[in-house]
């Protein structure tokens, strides 16, 4: 059976949860990092170099990085679902993870310190005031294709939204002002009507 470790508060183990729950693929998740410690010691360390979580233990195959664990469990056993067959559009799918990474987590993890993580970071008024700022420029961006797909990649839920799926969450908790885009809103919307995501995402 599939081995994932990493606490299930954190955001990038949440992915790998919903992901699995997206695909009907069974896991063991053991609690690793935060408060439960472990991501330091040395036996962990064997496994992830960089002491972060998750890490996923596929039958002997060891992954981390949250997104190249998506990517491989839904290409493995979600192909055709969350791993899409035509090649441009999962292209599009895992274009839109890089972006994530490259441009909407700065944001986002910046508010998060501040506002929803415990014991919450001191970040000066004006960088919060510049992360909300930039958030809703990010976000923008996102809306422009939601005008015209369901989901980011098309109209199916594909490993995109699973990258984007925690990150739309906690956007939508922070107590600031959020821009009216009306296309983003819908598609967040449509991700809280999904079982999986209520149990690994919107719950938490």
């Amino acid at each position: 059976m599939l081995q994932i470790l990493g606490r299930k508060t954190s955001s990038n183990v949440q992915k790998v949860l919903w992901c699995c729950e997206e695909i009907g693929l069974p896991f063991d998740r053991q609690d690793v990092g935060g408060e439960f410690g472990k991501n330091k010691a040395p036996e962990y360390l064997a496994l992830n170099p960089n002491g972060l979580v998750p890490t996923i233990n596929d039958d002997g195959f060891v992954l981390w990085e949250s997104n190249s664990c998506v990517r491989y469990l839904a290409a493995k056993y979600g192909k055709g679902k969350l791993w899409p067959a035509d090649l441009q559009v999962a292209a599009s799918a895992s274009r839109w993870m890089d972006w994530q990474l490259s441009t909407v987590n700065a944001p986002i993890g910046t508010l998060f310190r501040a506002m929803l993580k415990k014991p919450k970071d001191d970040i000066p008024a004006g960088e919060l005031a510049a992360a909300a700022t930039l958030g809703g420029k990010v976000w923008t961006m996102l809306d422009t294709q939601l005008s015209k797909t369901a989901f980011v990649a098309g109209d199916q839920l594909t490993v995109g939204d699973i990258a984007l799926g925690n990150a739309i969450h906690r956007w939508y908790k922070f107590p600031i002002e959020h821009p009216p885009l009306t296309h983003l809103k819908a598609w967040y919307d449509r991700l809280c009507t999904r079982p999986a995501y209520q149990k690994h995402i919107s719950s938490l």
